[in-house]
């Protein structure tokens, strides 16, 4: 794992942790988007999981903001919540920092995101030029005019999540309106975040309310078999 820093079109560098493929050879690329966390060790963990299946894997800290973390924790929600803003602008600098990569093939390109990161990486397959896409238990728009446009999606929610459970349904609707190609599951005994093993007092928290928040190994595992097979039809597929 290393950390990276990545030009900004205006700004600072935004702080990054990139995990590499043992490959040499060019490869399709993938962003990482962290929960409402941020960019910590299960994050560095899936990103380096990501590149031992022989993806280049990013993961861009999106709180690496001007002002202390609480307002950058805040900028990019609000980013979320609107479908615009810093946040995005960030995306779009990781994509462009990775297609240029030598090792990098820039036509096989997709994201992964967790909690709030899934939501950013649906809204953000729709609007950039990306392969593949795979969300966990993250927002799902209302108006699916929003997902105009978006590339494949394999996404996991919790059925004990009554915030975001229901919302995965919602996506797999969209997703069937549209015939967009989609593997979307809701695992029945699983609550939000079932593919991080939190610990620590807030975990204990969230693990109480509505959200059901608690790791699930088996579902976590099999999730990850489903994206290595999606992401090599639609990633790997391209070559």
């Amino acid at each position: 794992m290393q950390k990276v820093a990545i030009p900004r079109p205006s700004g600072p560098d935004m702080r990054a942790a990139l995990a590499l493929p043992a490959s040499a050879a060019s490869r399709p690329g993938v962003i990482v988007i962290h929960e409402i966390f941020g960019l910590n060790r299960d994050i560095r963990q899936k990103a380096q999981r990501l590149a031992s299946m022989g993806y280049v894997a990013v993961a861009p800290d999106l709180y690496d903001g001007p002002g202390i973390k609480p307002l950058c924790v805040m900028r990019a929600l609000r980013s979320l919540n609107n479908g615009s803003g810093s946040a995005f602008d960030d995306l779009d600098a990781t994509r462009a920092w990775l297609a240029a990569r030598d090792d990098v093939d820039a036509s096989r390109i997709g994201v992964i995101g967790f909690c709030a990161g899934g939501g950013f990486a649906l809204l953000y397959a729709a609007r950039a030029p990306l392969g593949a896409a795979a969300v966990f238990y993250g927002a799902v728009p209302k108006d699916a005019a929003q997902l105009d446009g978006v590339c494949p999606v394999v996404g996991s929610f919790g059925g004990r999540d009554r915030i975001f459970g229901p919302q995965g349904r919602r996506l797999a609707q969209m997703l069937d309106a549209t015939k967009v190609p989609h593997d979307i599951r809701i695992y029945p005994e699983a609550g939000h975040s079932f593919m991080s093993d939190h610990r620590g007092v807030l975990a204990k928290l969230y693990s109480w309310g509505p959200m059901k928040l608690g790791y699930r190994p088996e579902e976590a595992e099999e999730c990850w078999e489903r994206v290595a097979k999606f992401f090599s039809d639609h990633l790997d597929g391209k070559e």
